[in-house]
């Protein structure tokens, strides 16, 4: 089992007995990831976020939280989707956290608690495991608010299907299904969309602190950290995909993948695949508007992977759920984000009610 500490400098001498606790009990993988002192004031939310985005990615198994009363440690990690923080002051509390509520970090604060009885408390939490069956139920109904009010907060190694309800996505969607819409029309609002959708695909993106010289004073601002992005449209759709992204994200790489169905297989055949050099150290946002079957999206990942790809994402306006099944029964490790996940596919493998061919429609070919 791996734990993850953290502390504020209030709980800094509780932290400490915690640790050499949990090690004379047999755990040797304990993550430790401050406060360094307790004679310097820290702020607790830095070191909750710290540890919450540790756990929900998997770095760690659970994660303890120490301040004051920890109040404030429980309250910032449970601001982190996925993270489900338990505030605990005896040990009966902590089991029942972990045996219903499948408490995933525990917090305590070193002002209210004995370390003897943190400990107490710290072993129930550890020696007790989440009893499932009609606890899960309750606990999904948790999981599932978290995606609709921020559909790409998730921070998980499992890939997911998002869905975006934004009202401005929504809006342009209708209008772009309406079948008397411009090919001008469409291809603005294609392009829209999908500027929109990777504003909130972005959202993790790490920052670092810079100072920036104003015209009043040097201040305290925020740059990103140097997360390297690709985008790889499939051809032809994806192509109205691009302008879009690339005027919030200048600085991504573009790669081109080219895909035809074999009229005797109907399997996905390659015909041009031209990614940056550096793939393999990119996140990548393959681009296709439409996932219907999902055999060439699979494919296009399937590629991408084979030239060093390693985080991948797949990015839609419009997803039929058979095309979600076929892409996370190849691919589980991928995320899916789309603006809509329609009902069916008609017999000719269109997505109902959808929007008909993109392609056409962007370029005026139909």
């Amino acid at each position: 089992m791996k734990i993850v500490i953290g502390s504020d400098h209030a709980a800094f001498t509780l932290k400490a007995f915690l640790i050499d606790h949990m090690r004379k009990k047999g755990i040797e993988e304990i993550l430790d990831i401050g406060t360094e002192t307790e004679s310097l004031p820290c702020d607790y939310p830095d070191i909750a976020f710290r540890l919450g985005e540790m756990v929900v990615q998997r770095k760690a198994d659970k994660g303890v939280l120490l301040c004051g009363t920890g109040v404030g440690m429980s309250i910032a990690a449970n601001k982190i989707p996925g993270v489900y923080a338990a505030h605990c002051h005896e040990p009966e509390t902590a089991r029942m956290s972990r045996r219903h509520n499948n408490a995933n970090v525990l917090t305590m604060g070193a002002r209210v608690l004995s370390p003897e009885l943190a400990a107490e408390i710290l072993d129930a939490w550890l020696e007790s495991d989440f009893e499932g069956e009609r606890h899960l139920r309750r606990l999904s109904k948790i999981s599932d608010y978290e995606q609709k009010i921020c559909p790409s907060c998730s921070l998980s190694e499992k890939g997911k299907t998002i869905v975006f309800d934004h009202p401005l996505v929504q809006h342009k969607v209708s209008i772009i299904r309406d079948k008397n819409t411009s090919v001008k029309e469409f291809r603005e609002l294609v392009q829209e969309i999908a500027g929109l959708m990777v504003y909130e695909i972005t959202r993790n993106l790490p920052l670092e602190k810079i100072q920036v010289e104003t015209p009043l004073a040097v201040t305290e601002a925020y740059a990103l950290e140097g997360k390297k992005l690709a985008i790889i449209p499939v051809l032809r759709a994806g192509l109205g995909m691009v302008d879009g992204i690339l005027q919030l994200v200048p600085n991504a790489k573009v790669g081109h993948i080219g895909l035809y169905r074999d009229p005797e297989t109907l399997m996905p055949v390659e015909y041009y695949c031209k990614l940056p050099g550096d793939i393999a150290e990119r996140d990548i946002l393959i681009l296709d508007p439409m996932l219907a079957t999902g055999g060439s999206a699979s494919a296009a990942i399937s590629l991408v992977k084979s030239k060093g790809g390693k985080k991948v994402s797949l990015v839609c306006i419009i997803a039929a759920p058979e095309g979600v099944s076929k892409v996370h029964g190849e691919h589980p490790d991928v995320d899916i984000y789309t603006a809509a996940l329609d009902s069916h596919l008609n017999d000719h493998g269109y997505i109902v009610p959808g929007l008909g061919d993109a392609g056409d429609r962007l370029f005026g070919t139909k």
